[in-house]
């Protein structure tokens, strides 16, 4: 049930611009979550949900920075069983992986959204990731090389 609540609070502050604890409430009930202002409380603490400044000048709940945070554990679980090995070349970065995993692998690599990674290239079994610069590369494959 909490994690149902939890994915619709995440769908209802991405939809609409929601500036109270009372608003959210309010559209929770509307989608048949009987809940008291506590439980949304706790619930928006538990998702580390933040207020930021919309374009209308309001401040609103968002979902940016704890999205980020919350595809950290998926991507090391799957990493940790999809992933073969890791190594660099320059600025380039050459992650193998299980046949048929690559894809999956990267778009969760993606997903958070790293600075130092420009962009990235899955196949079946390889993911190439173009990295700022030769530093970069070699950070990340240390990093990476330690959570196989």
């Amino acid at each position: 049930m909490k994690t149902g609540r939890h994915d619709t609070i995440l769908r209802l502050i991405r939809e609409n611009p929601i500036d109270t604890q009372a608003e959210l409430l309010d559209l929770l009930k509307q989608n048949g979550y009987d809940v008291t202002q506590a439980t949304v409380s706790r619930d928006l603490k538990d998702l580390r949900l933040i207020k930021a400044l919309g374009a209308d000048g309001r401040y609103h709940y968002t979902t940016d920075r704890p999205q980020k945070q919350a595809e950290l554990p998926k991507f090391h679980s799957l990493f940790d069983h999809a992933v073969l090995s890791v190594d660099y070349a320059e600025n380039m970065l050459v992650i193998k992986c299980a046949s048929g995993i690559a894809q999956g692998v990267c778009a969760s690599l993606d997903a958070l959204q790293w600075k130092s990674i420009v962009g990235t290239l899955a196949g079946d079994d390889t993911i190439f990731c173009v990295m700022r610069s030769s530093a970069d590369a070699a950070e990340m494959a240390e990093k990476l090389n330690k959570m196989k």
